[in-house]
This record gives C-alpha cells, sequence and structure tokens, in this order.
C-alpha cells in the first residue's frame, strides 16, 4: 500500500503537473497545489519540470519527425528508451529553440525545483519512500527501498515511456486517422488517464486529456477534486459540438 501510495503521487507529479500543468496549461493551480505537484515530480525522478515540459512541448510541435525527442517512427524501443541512451538529433535541437519557454521560469516554483533538482529527487524519491515504513511500522530497510523506491520507480518510468511508444503504435484513432497517437486502454490503466493519446493529440488544451464522462482518468478526478477545494482554475475543454465535428471530419469511424 505504501509502495502504491507513493506511485499515484508519482504519477500524479508527471501527469497532473509536468504534463497537463506546466507543459500544457490546462488549467490554473493556486501555490500549494503547485509546491505539492513539484515535489511529486522530483518524487518521479524524470528530469525537471522545465526539462521535461521543454521535451513534451517539442514532441507535440514536430510531433514523429526528426525534431520530435522521442520520435515513433524510429520503432518501439527508440520511443520507449532508446531516446535516452543518445544524443538529441540536431532537429530537436534547433527547432527546440524557437519555442518560446519563458512562462515556465516565470513560476518561482519551477525555478525553485529546477535549482535544488538533485536533492530533492534523493529526498523525494529514495529517501522518504524508503524512512516511512521503517520508521513508522517496522519494514526492513531492504525490503522499504527495493519495493517502495526502486520497483516504484521502475514501474513508474516505464508506464510513463509507455505513452511515447505504445500508444503512438497499438489502438484506434477516433479523432484523427492521420496522426499516429492512438487511444490505448492499457496504457491509461497504467498511466492514470494519459492513454486517450489520439485524443490528446488533437486537443491538447483540454485538461482531461480524454472525452468526459464515465472514463478511466484519475489524472481527470484528481484535478477536478483540486478544483472543488479551490485551489484549481481555468479548467480548458474542448466542446463537444468541436469534438464530434472532429471525429466526422478526421475520425477513423471507432468511436
Amino acid at each position: 500500500l505504501s509502495a502504491y501510495f507513493c506511485f499515484l503521487m508519482t504519477a500524479l507529479g508527471v501527469t497532473a503537473g509536468a504534463h497537463r500543468l506546466w507543459s500544457h496549461r490546462s488549467y490554473k493551480a493556486k501555490l500549494p497545489l503547485r509546491i505539492f505537484l513539484a515535489a511529486a515530480n522530483s518524487m518521479a525522478f524524470q528530469n525537471d519540470i522545465y526539462e521535461w515540459s521543454r521535451d513534451h512541448r517539442v514532441h507535440h510541435k514536430y510531433s514523429e519527425t526528426d525534431a520530435d525527442p522521442h520520435n515513433a517512427r524510429r520503432g518501439f524501443f527508440f520511443s520507449h528508451i532508446g531516446w535516452l541512451f543518445v544524443r538529441k538529433h540536431r532537429d530537436v535541437i534547433e527547432k527546440g529553440k524557437k519555442l518560446d519557454f519563458t512562462d515556465l521560469l516565470d513560476d518561482p516554483v519551477v525555478r525553485f525545483q529546477r535549482k535544488y533538482y538533485k536533492i530533492s529527487v534523493v529526498l523525494m524519491c529514495f529517501v522518504i519512500p524508503t524512512f516511512v515504513p521503517w520508521y513508522l511500522w517496522g519494514e526492513s530497510l531492504w525490503n522499504a527501498y527495493f519495493l517502495a523506491s526502486i520497483l516504484r520507480y521502475t514501474i513508474s518510468l516505464n508506464v510513463t515511456w509507455l505513452v511515447n511508444s505504445a500508444a503512438h503504435m497499438y489502438g484506434n484513432r477516433p479523432y484523427d486517422k492521420y496522426i499516429n497517437p492512438r487511444q490505448n486502454t492499457f496504457v491509461t490503466l497504467g498511466a492514470i488517464g494519459e492513454g486517450f493519446h489520439n485524443y490528446h493529440h488533437t486537443f491538447p488544451f483540454d485538461y482531461s486529456a480524454s472525452e468526459l464522462g464515465l472514463k478511466f482518468n484519475p489524472t481527470t478526478w484528481f484535478i477536478d477534486f483540486m478544483f472543488w477545494l479551490g485551489l484549481v482554475t481555468d479548467r480548458k475543454q474542448a466542446p463537444k459540438e468541436m469534438i464530434q465535428a472532429r471525429k466526422e471530419r478526421t475520425g477513423d469511424g471507432s468511436a
């Protein structure tokens, strides 16, 4: 349970934080929530918020070209993890310089996390998940470290990478059949709502990253709960009419 709680916190630091808040600006969050999401993002240990959001914006702008950091046209392995083993293609760097990321560094939370990223990762990703079970209920340091820290970190990395790989290769395309991102149920379950990828690339500004309704999207539920608490404002959504018109115009007819 402790490891799974850390997994959920890790995931929210990426999905609700680096992705939907800072990369896409699909909603606004007040300071306490931004601090929590930044701490959760450090627990995820997937590069700091600025770097993660920068790469993700480049990914959307130049999706599946040489300027895409994890171009899925280069194969499953490259888009899943291989892109981290090699130098970035020169187009990623050159075209990425043309985008404006000043809004990210205008946020003092992003600047603080970036400045103290290494120490925050050590504490949030490794020390706290290991220390809490050992101190509070006598779990062995061995189990706490390898389950709540290492195993949880390994799983969280791979479910995030599946959005870049599997969700760009396997699934249907009810919103835009002319792009590669797909709706992938398996990825949705692992990445707490990020597998509705054909929708997300069609309407990247939508805070839910999926059609609202009775769909499995825990990240959206979290954002909605924070809205109810008054910590979230200005949730952006694609109108139903726009979604339906897009389905009829460019969808593959699967929904």
